[in-house]
């Protein structure tokens, strides 16, 4: 190939690696991203482009007690002048910062629609008019008075704060939220009074720990209310790393209706979740009955939020109604915390509590020094005029004369007393009237207060301890305008404990209670058939299948299904395949080894135990809850070996004594105290074989006597004195059955 032509009219051509171009301009926009968009200023709590608004406010002359003005002309000033971006975005910000209910202390204070809670958006800005509140006038306080740097806007024609005084913990007050490129920001409300007590602490004391800070923050204050679950650990956690959460709970109450019924109020929901859409998925979830405990949900809110949830049935717990709906729905929500901020306005980092309130306190006391250096630079201007105004008095004659008299007066006065230029210049703008008598007075009075005032700036600037005690008050002052005792700095959020429901409680009240049959057929297929079925000879299985065992249960039970070899596998009722079709093999529900099947299943009850045995005539006695587990695998409860196979498996419910009858038609009747309770394991000996196994077993109660039935469904009774020659103690061999047993060695024959 042939070199490149050069392009026509010459011009250098520099060539420029493209790995390390793109890596410098991906760079710079990444920058660009984190600096200038999305994380907030610890000092101040803003983004650039709340700040621009805020600013454009103030040169728009938009105090608290002024009128409003439109939305249009406040977004048309600060994309102008100072943020080169789309107005849709700039309105947007602006009208976050008016939301009661997405900020906690608004800095702007909107006049028309501005959403609200349900996820309604604003008017748009030409309807909307807006002025500051008391909060960003506070942030501004003292912005004319040199407290903070001032650069160039973006196209150079004016200047924009680089930060703002921020007298107001707004970052942590307001919180913020933003994702730049690799880091983002997440910080939660908080309530403005306890972070100007904390921060009083941490004036106080600057070595104090994130526990002594956290007496004063209980933690998040959300505009919109709620509960946080967490425990004071959790949250003292979340406050040290400066990463964490917060899971906040709807707030709720229990409202009677009369004839004992009732319905549950919600009062106040998770902050930044939309109410509207909140109510369409639990109405979308009752659709679906996925909330059995539920009955209808009526939103009743006009200004405040009222959210009415009809129960099923006045038998229905509500707090467990609750649960059911905290675990499926937005009424629980986690709200993120990662104080990710930038520090001192250049470096992005993740602080504590502590640092975060540690950079605002040392930002106030730079503003205190900056506005005092400012001041004393007025006292000085004033004192020269001020002094050369008093050598007017003293020698007002003289002065008149050089004023009507010399060709240059200004030279003449600065020379003949010793004057600058400024007070000069001063004299000669005097007006006549001030010349009276009184103004002398007024003057000596003003010199005497200026003097003092010098005196007092810049014994405050030579002193540490002042200009901490002076920003400590000026906090005091923050702190009792947003008192915890007026209306807008109320703490809204609560704190409660955790949860202490079984969570077994609340899955079982997310799954709609209906009786179903349980069928296992004796090839292993398992199918739920709905409703308590009577008449089992009507199944239907496949050709050279029959039934194995049924049995009645409910929805919300749990299914223990016992296998020859000895584990004990668990089942849900209403996860069971369903009943339409032949069913599915169990051995896809439960991890089975391939010599073994399934001996008995049966519903599980945690109060009940069983007398388990195995076929070579070893057993204990096993309680329910033991047999429980939440994996295919199961649990191993009976330890088999050899030939052996885990056999019956029967309720003791109140029985005092066992039954047992071997292949070798051999009855032996002992007390079941002689059995051991055991959580797993194989046993002790129950009855004694020279060949076979166990055939059946019986828990009785031995006052009321050992009954049976035989084939021919003919009752029979062997009364306490009658089982004489078959009682013993376990592990003998026992005697032939009595007259009349059936002849297939059970006791149902």
């Amino acid at each position: 190939m042939g070199k490149a032509a050069e392009p026509p009219g010459g011009g250098d051509i520099e060539p420029i690696d493209l790995k390390t171009a793109l890596e410098e301009r991906y760079l710079a926009y990444a920058l660009s991203t984190i600096m200038g968009r999305a994380l907030p200023d610890v000092r101040d709590g803003l983004k650039p482009v709340h700040r621009r608004i805020v600013h454009a406010m103030r040169i728009l002359r938009l105090d608290p007690g002024d009128a409003y003005k439109k939305c249009a002309r406040i977004v048309g000033d600060v994309m102008g002048k100072f943020h080169p971006h789309g107005d849709a975005a700039i309105y947007d910000a602006m009208v976050r910062l008016a939301q009661d209910f997405s900020v906690r202390y608004p800095l702007i204070d909107g006049q028309g629609n501005f959403g609200n809670v349900d996820g309604d958006s604003a008017a748009a800005m030409r309807y909307t008019e807006a002025r500051m509140t008391d909060v960003a006038t506070l942030l501004l306080r003292g912005i004319t008075e040199d407290a903070v740097d001032f650069r160039p806007t973006y196209n150079e024609e004016d200047e924009e704060p680089v930060v703002l005084p921020g007298a107001f913990p707004n970052l942590l007050a307001n919180g913020s939220s933003g994702i730049a490129v690799g880091m983002a920001t997440s910080i939660p409300p908080h309530n403005a009074a306890e972070l100007c007590d904390a921060a009083l602490k941490l004036i106080e004391e600057p070595e104090a720990t994130t526990d002594q800070l956290l007496r004063f923050v209980q933690g998040p204050d959300f505009p919109t209310g709620g509960v946080v679950i967490d425990s004071q650990a959790q949250i003292r956690e979340a406050y040290e790393t400066g990463r964490g959460g917060f899971r906040v709970r709807a707030r709720w109450e229990k409202e009677d209706v009369g004839r004992g019924n009732y319905v549950v109020v919600v009062t106040e929901i998770p902050y930044q979740v939309q109410k509207s859409r909140l109510i369409e998925k639990i109405a979308e979830l009752l659709q679906a009955r996925k909330l059995p405990l539920l009955a209808d949900i009526r939103d009743e809110s006009a200004e405040d939020v009222r959210i009415v949830l009809e129960p099923k049935s006045r038998a229905v717990d509500p707090e467990l109604l609750m649960e059911s709906l905290f675990r499926l729905t937005d009424f629980e929500s986690r709200i993120p915390l990662n104080l990710n901020v930038l520090s001192g306005g250049k470096v992005p980092k993740v602080m504590s509590l502590k640092e975060v309130l540690a950079e605002w306190l040392a930002h106030q006391r730079d503003v205190l020094q900056r506005r005092t250096r400012y001041r004393l630079g007025q006292i000085d201007k004033r004192l020269e005029i001020v002094s050369g105004y008093l050598v007017v008095f003293l020698n007002v004659d003289e002065v008149i004369r050089i004023i009507r008299e010399e060709d240059e007066p200004k030279k003449e006065l600065m020379a003949t007393f010793d004057l600058t230029d400024n007070q000069a210049e001063a004299i000669l703008n005097m007006r006549l009237r001030s010349l009276r008598k009184l103004e002398e007075f007024e003057l000596r009075r003003e010199y005497d207060a200026l003097t003092a005032e010098k005196a007092e700036k810049e014994a405050l600037l030579g002193s540490s301890d002042r200009q901490w005690a002076k920003v400590a008050e000026e906090v005091r002052e923050v702190r009792e305008t947003f008192s915890k005792k007026t209306k807008l700095g109320r703490r809204r959020t609560r704190f409660a404990d955790a949860p202490s429901h079984n969570l077994d409680d609340i899955a079982v009240a997310l799954i709609e209670k209906e009786p179903v049959t349980v069928v296992l057929s004796q090839k292993g297929f398992l199918r739920g058939m709905k409703g308590h079925l009577a008449d089992f000879s009507a199944f239907t299985f496949k050709e050279g299948d029959a039934l194995k065992l049924a049995f009645h249960a409910m929805t919300t039970d749990k299914l223990i299904f016992l296998s020859t070899g000895g584990r004990a596998f668990t089942l849900a009722a209403d996860r069971l395949p369903g009943g339409r079709g032949q069913g599915e093999p169990i051995r896809l529900a439960v991890e089975m080894e391939d010599e073994h099947d399934i001996a008995t299943g049966f519903v599980a009850d945690s109060e009940r135990q069983r007398l388990m045995v195995s076929t070579d005539g070893t057993g204990f006695v096993a309680s329910e809850a033991d047999m429980l587990s939440g994996t295919r695998k199961g649990k191993q409860l009976v330890n088999v070996s050899g030939k052996a196979r885990l056999g019956h498996a029967v309720t003791v419910s109140g029985g005092d004594t066992v039954a047992i009858v071997g292949e070798n038609r051999k009855l032996l009747v002992f007390p079941l105290s002689q059995v051991p309770q055991m959580a797993r394991g194989k046993g002790v000996r129950l009855q004694r074989y020279k060949d076979g196994g166990v055939s059946d077993v019986k828990v009785f109660k031995l006052a009321e006597g050992l009954s049976w039935t035989d084939s021919a469904g003919r009752a029979f009774l062997r009364q306490e004195a009658e089982l004489l020659e078959w009682r013993g103690d376990r592990a003998q061999a026992g005697r032939l059955v009595p007259k009349g047993f059936p002849k297939n060695n059970k006791f149902v024959g």
